[in-house]
């Protein structure tokens, strides 16, 4: 069975590992804090933030945003469901938008249309890592904390800088799933240093003096507990894997950028079927290549995956929607004709560094079986 997706795994990722057992110290600690250093390097911001999840990151962007009961936030219903949980987390509110088919992402007038006098902030997303035009709705919308859920985008591309790059805050997921792996863990980057040393704090239960920095120091002074915090730690094991990865990136992007070129090339020839594509002002780093199903097409998108299992091709369903979930069935209902065909007719195909084009070629084979059937 040819998986949707599989890391990217060598000796230098053990060998790492092994250092910092060898070094005794496992826990958030000194590569945790070259991580940060170095990812927020990369997406050209001024600091960040490592947590336990992309999720715990987000939370904690809310948290600094102010965000609290009484307030809603803007978010895409088409994004994993925790985009809309962690909204929950703070008391207040989630009200979904809609989205560019095309791209997957909210645009200034899919926000225009959710927002209300007790919006507070939204939540744009880089779906499957497709830059969404965080520009066009900022100007848009001045008065919002604009959150950036970049879980999918490490190595994307908006307006020739990277993704994040000059974003109040965004939030980074490192899951297997993503093309950068920590196998959990998540990042939060800002250029604010006091975001930056409140999201540290928070982090590590609200402590005023991290464990990690009374080791180093020597200090045997007791730390303080300024506010209620969280445990969202990141350990050393995580880092030192990600600092791997981190380098392995644009090798990483050169290769899934390639196989998507192809992808779209060999299924071109399918009347109507829509292929994810770069947008006009970014580039994507291609973390999910998602089709969608014409009207006309023989089978539906649950019939194709069993098509293409048989096919010993493992696929998925596209992009969730949160608001067709049970845990959201007591928000209002919003008309999201976008989010509800792009949820019911896409699905997510293999797409890996090591994927060979005899794979690939397996893959695209079962696909126009499926629309000759």
């Amino acid at each position: 069975m040819i998986p949707v997706m599989r890391p990217w795994f060598g000796p230098e990722e053990e060998a790492a590992v092994g250092e910092v057992i060898a070094s005794g110290w496992v826990a958030q600690g000194p590569r945790v804090a070259e991580f940060e250093r170095a990812f927020a390097q990369s997406v050209q911001a001024g600091h960040g933030v490592a947590a336990s999840s992309c999720t715990t990151a987000l939370h904690l962007a809310l948290v600094l945003a102010g965000v609290g009961p009484g307030d809603e936030v803007v978010v895409p219903s088409l994004s994993f469901i925790a985009t809309a949980n962690v909204v929950r987390y703070t008391g207040a509110t989630p009200v979904f938008a809609d989205i560019d088919p095309s791209t997957g992402n909210l645009t200034a007038k899919t926000v225009d249309a959710a927002r209300t006098p007790r919006t507070r902030a939204v939540i744009v997303v880089h779906q499957a890592g497709v830059p969404a035009d965080v520009e066009e709705i900022r100007a848009a919308h001045p008065g919002l904390t604009l959150v950036e859920d970049a879980a999918c985008a490490a190595g994307s591309i908006y307006r020739d800088r990277p993704v994040g790059a000059g974003s109040a805050v965004s939030a980074w997921s490192f899951h297997p799933r993503k093309l950068l792996t920590t196998g959990e863990g998540g990042m939060l980057t800002t250029d604010d240093p006091e975001w930056t040393a409140r999201a540290r704090r928070l982090r590590e239960h609200g402590m005023s003096v991290s464990a990690a920095e009374r080791h180093a120091t020597g200090s045997t002074a007791p730390e303080e507990y300024t506010e209620v915090g969280f445990n969202y730690r990141m350990t050393d094991l995580q880092a030192a894997v990600g600092l791997v990865q981190l380098r392995r990136l644009p090798e990483l992007i050169a290769r899934r950028r390639a196989l998507a070129a192809r992808y779209q090339e060999l299924l071109a020839g399918i009347p109507g079927l829509t292929t994810v594509r770069d947008p006009e002002y970014g580039r994507s780093n291609f973390q999910s290549f998602w089709i969608a199903l014409p009207g006309d097409f023989p089978m539906d998108r649950n019939r194709l995956l069993g098509f293409l299992a048989e096919r010993g091709v493992s696929a998925r369903r596209g992009i969730m929607a949160a608001h067709m979930e049970p845990a959201y069935a007591d928000v209002p209902a919003a008309e999201l004709p976008a989010t509800e065909w792009l949820t019911g007719n896409s699905l997510i195909l293999p797409l890996f560094h090591a994927m060979t084009e005899a794979e690939q070629d397996q893959v695209v084979e079962a696909v126009h079986a499926a629309a000759g059937a």
